[in-house]
């Protein structure tokens, strides 16, 4: 019998994963490998030379069909060659990432574009990191990659709910009657929607539906409602003044939940290791995202383990420490997954490794120096380099649509719309 996934057990396994936490702050980090300047600068060139050769089919804007679909496979192949130069990446870890998880970013593309024309790229690309997240988690759990309906409904749920839930120019006593009316179509009920937004929502759950019949699989809907109300949790960490320990349980059951409903979305059912450690996983992921966000959340008065002691003017070496020796945990209870393969597995160590190290090279003003110097050594690229070329990458957000553009493109053997049909909107 499938154990229940409820707001009691994300609660306990939130209390569990603080207490790993905790117990990492003393913990020595396996930070990874160390690369000398003339490393780097090597490194550099293989990026260098990658990012002229995108903007060069940027700037091709390719018209028909098959002018973009041959500027899709330019550009894959400039990205291998990149991950192998610049990323040390073995070829079977290049093919798993060209073959496999770029080919469930371009078809999720492609289905929200048909699904709601008004979905900005931002958007999609924040749904594209859920997927990849899922996608990641398959293999984990016995499946093959491989974007599919619940996947894709679920990753596109929340644009739809953070942009809304978001707006200041809407009263908070409207967004808690949303958030009610979405629980409720969450728990199964038949609500009408009211109008394009919920729509939308509502279409983007019958997809799962459509997957998991809800008397068969209650943890992906025990996995949605949860991160649902946790949801509703971390909407208060806008203003308040939080205890420590209050602000890492809402960071757990936030960033756990989530990743919960990828794992359920992945297979449909999971057993007490793989919860658990997507759990962990998603809290991994959480506090990640608020280590890069530090700037921004002080700035709009959003509170988090990182911005409040950075609020107090400290440095967030220490925390940052933590973070990497918490990744080796997490780490250690992937290995134990009987399923999924030795490269993937480094793959994912490795790309937790990389969100910490971007995220010190992002924000050096918030550590010391010495720990800025020490994490540089760590990074196939020097900060500077990384600073300067992101400048550069965010003034050409023009010449990019362009290309993202290009990657809309199906080609003649993509079965996506008999695989993903788009259902119909309706509004009441």
């Amino acid at each position: 019998m499938q154990e229940a996934l409820s707001w009691g057990w994300v609660e306990t396994q939130a209390t569990l994963t603080a207490e790993v936490w905790q117990s990492c702050a003393a913990l020595p980090a396996a930070i990874g490998p160390m690369y000398s300047p003339v490393e780097q600068r090597r490194r550099e060139l293989a990026y260098d030379e990658a990012l002229a050769n995108v903007e060069g089919e940027a700037k091709r804007q390719p018209r028909s069909r098959l002018e973009r679909l041959a500027a899709q496979d330019r550009v894959t192949s400039a990205f291998a060659r990149f991950s192998s130069a610049a990323l040390d990446l073995k070829e079977d870890a290049v093919e798993l990432l060209t073959n496999d998880f770029l080919p469930v970013g371009t078809r999720l593309a492609r289905w929200a574009r048909r699904f709601d024309q008004g979905l900005s790229r931002e958007d999609i690309i924040q749904a594209n990191r859920n997927a990849w997240t899922a996608c990641g988690l398959q293999p984990l759990l016995g499946e093959r990659i491989e974007l599919t309906p619940s996947i894709l409904g679920y990753s596109l749920l929340y644009p739809y709910t953070d942009n809304f839930l978001d707006r200041t120019d809407v009263a908070g006593e409207e967004k808690r009657r949303f958030s009610q009316r979405f629980r409720q179509r969450l728990e199964g009920e038949p609500v009408c929607a009211r109008d394009a937004r919920e729509a939308a929502l509502w279409a983007l759950v019958e997809l799962i539906e459509r997957q998991y019949a809800r008397a068969s699989y209650a943890q992906v809907y025990d996995g949605l409602l949860a991160i649902h109300r946790a949801q509703e949790e971390s909407i208060a960490q806008m203003d308040g003044d939080y205890a420590e320990s209050e602000l890492l349980r809402m960071s757990c059951t936030k960033g756990g939940s989530s990743v919960l409903a990828d794992a359920a979305m992945a297979r449909g059912w999971l057993g007490e290791t793989e919860s658990r450690f997507a759990f962990e996983w998603g809290v991994l992921l959480q506090l990640g995202d608020d280590l890069q966000d530090v700037r921004e959340d002080l700035e709009r008065g959003s509170a988090t383990l990182f911005s409040r002691v950075a609020a107090l003017g400290m440095p967030l070496d220490g925390l940052t420490k933590q973070l990497f020796a918490f990744s080796d945990r997490v780490a250690e209870r992937m290995d134990a997954l009987e399923h999924g393969s030795a490269m993937l597995k480094e793959l994912l160590r490795t790309s937790w490794r990389s969100l910490i190290v971007g995220a010190v090279a992002g924000s050096r003003q918030f550590f010391s120096s010495e720990f800025v110097a020490e994490t540089e050594q760590r990074s196939p690229f020097r900060f500077d380099f990384l600073r300067k070329r992101r400048k550069r990458l965010l003034s050409r957000r023009g010449l990019y649509n362009t290309l993202f553009e290009a990657f809309l493109e199906a080609s003649e053997d993509d079965d996506l719309e008999q695989r993903l049909p788009v259902p119909a909107l309706t509004v009441v």
